[in-house]
């Protein structure tokens, strides 16, 4: 196959799972794969809110610094689909996560959050069609986890949904983790991960 995905790798790869399940180290790993000798750049898209959150967000760092990899730290809490179009060919690009980028759009607006979550998509859908470098996003699997209590979470649920069914519909590689073992929904993982 000339020129196949198998062979020059995935250009949009999705990485979903639920919480705690491993989705963003096998993110961390297949960039590492996919760079070679590329520049590597992290897109993280979380904000200290609380204690516990801060805490996350010193954990990922630390697992990043003892990765010995030297990350590129983009920190992008609304704004996805600009900073997407900054990168160029040589660039391996891990967005982590859409799930809390989704959360920071749709937060406060006087948009429903499906609303909201539509024009977001949109967005980013034309960054990933748009971008020359190489992408991977890691994303929360929210329709197999407890039902929300109220309204407005159920309304984010189901536009988290729509925005991961987008973007696994773009990507040329959709990975699921799940008790930190992955599982390929669409395309091929490279050998080894």
């Amino acid at each position: 196959m000339n020129g196949s995905l198998a062979e020059a790798g995935p250009k949009v790869s999705l990485v979903i799972g639920g919480a705690r399940s491993g989705k963003s180290s096998l993110a961390g790993r297949l960039a590492m794969r996919l760079s070679g000798s590329g520049r590597l750049h992290l897109v993280a898209t979380a904000t200290a809110g609380d204690e516990e959150m801060a805490d996350r967000i010193a954990r990922h760092r630390a697992d990043r610094a003892a990765s010995g990899v030297g990350w590129i730290l983009h920190e992008v809490p609304h704004d996805l689909p600009a900073v997407l179009g900054t990168f160029g060919p040589g660039d391996v690009v891990v967005v982590d996560c859409l799930t809390l980028w989704l959360a920071n759009v749709t937060a406060g607006g006087a948009e429903t959050p499906g609303d909201a979550a539509e024009t977001a998509c949109k967005g980013l859908i034309g960054a990933l069609e748009a971008t020359t470098a190489t992408v991977v996003l890691v994303s929360n699997e929210v329709g197999w986890g407890i039902v929300p209590a109220n309204p407005l979470g159920r309304s984010f649920r189901d536009a988290q949904g729509r925005v991961n069914a987008r973007v696994a519909a773009r990507a040329d590689l959709v990975v699921g983790v799940m008790a930190g073992l992955p599982f390929v929904l669409k395309g091929r993982l490279p050998d080894g991960l």
